[in-house]
């Protein structure tokens, strides 16, 4: 053996980097990461800046955590807040997920005439990781319970939350009504939100579009509030039968009257919230400042939406 092989068989064989593997390979590895070891591997390099912040990596992770609370009504949001944040500097974050996107925003931006696959504000990331911080506020909805003196009064009521990653729960902004200022809540938990089911705001009337499909049985939600300068909730109740019928499916004609029955069975019998009468023709808002004032009303559609309602009920009016 020649000195030259000598020398050439003593040298260490060369390191292999994640770099070396083959693309689809690679893109294998970053589907399995979790988010944050996502935000790890895209702060290692620039080569692997782009494969880490990809929209259809990141998409997988925004739908499990986020997709049962994010609606039409955070998207549009989320067009006003990141509208907002283009030109401006680079803002200021707390806490691991907050450093490694301000990280990752710095490295996106920098390199002149780089050409990226989105812009960093714009990604799916972005939005993920603004979510996580805490730093996005978005429009959902609260379930509320609350024991009153004349049985559990249950509602949904909008508002502006925020992630707190410490306590893994909410923080909530009500929405202002007459004289006074918005309300907050902390410590608001992921099973009480939803997103908003219909594009109605709080303030106005939604318009009922299955007032001719009701029957008796029906689970339904109805629009509520204490008085003209409040905003709407929603209540959850079921369409009950006419006090002339016996409630025999066979000879049940509820279905044919002008007058519907909603039942709001987590109040007390003769409760004067426990039934409301309203017509199906040309339904508005009524009510009065005693009883408050009922607005639209939406059928619930799926058990998922019957469930949600029913854990807040107490045990004792399950059935």
């Amino acid at each position: 053996m020649s000195p030259k092989t000598k020398v050439s068989a003593a040298l260490p064989a060369p390191e292999m980097s994640v770099l070396d593997l083959p693309e689809l390979v690679l893109e294998c590895i970053l589907e399995k990461l979790p988010a944050e070891g996502l935000c790890r591997m895209a702060s290692v390099c620039t080569s692997l800046r782009d494969g880490c912040g990809s929209d259809h990596l990141w998409r997988k992770h925004m739908e499990s955590k986020w997709g049962r609370i994010i609606g039409a009504a955070a998207n549009s949001e989320w067009e006003c807040y990141i509208a907002s944040r283009k030109g401006l500097n680079q803002a200021k974050h707390k806490g691991l997920m907050g450093y490694l996107l301000a990280l990752i925003r710095s490295a996106w931006s920098g390199g002149a005439g780089r050409r990226t696959t989105s812009s960093a504000v714009d990604s799916v990331m972005s939005k993920y990781l603004a979510l996580e911080s805490g730093d996005f506020w978005f429009p959902a909805q609260v379930y509320n319970r609350e024991n009153g003196h004349v049985g559990f009064m249950l509602s949904c009521y909008d508002a502006m939350v925020s992630y707190d990653r410490r306590s893994e729960s909410f923080n909530a902004r009500y929405p202002a009504h007459g004289a006074r200022a918005s309300a907050t809540e902390s410590g608001v938990t992921w099973e009480r939100l939803r997103a908003p089911l219909v594009p109605t705001s709080p303030h106005h009337l939604h318009i009922s579009d299955c007032l001719h499909d009701l029957h008796p049985g029906h689970h339904i939600e109805i629009q509520w509030r204490r008085n003209k300068d409040f905003p709407y909730g929603w209540w959850y109740g079921v369409v009950g039968h006419l006090e002339t019928c016996d409630g025999n499916a066979n000879y049940c004609r509820c279905h044919n009257s002008e007058t519907v029955v909603l039942e709001f069975r987590q109040y007390t019998a003769g409760s004067r919230w426990r039934r409301k009468f309203i017509t199906r023709k040309d339904h508005r808002e009524e009510g009065n400042e005693v009883d408050g004032f009922y607005g639209g009303i939406r059928k619930l559609n799926g058990e998922e939406e019957i469930s949600m309602w029913k854990k807040l009920w107490p045990a004792q009016v399950l059935h």
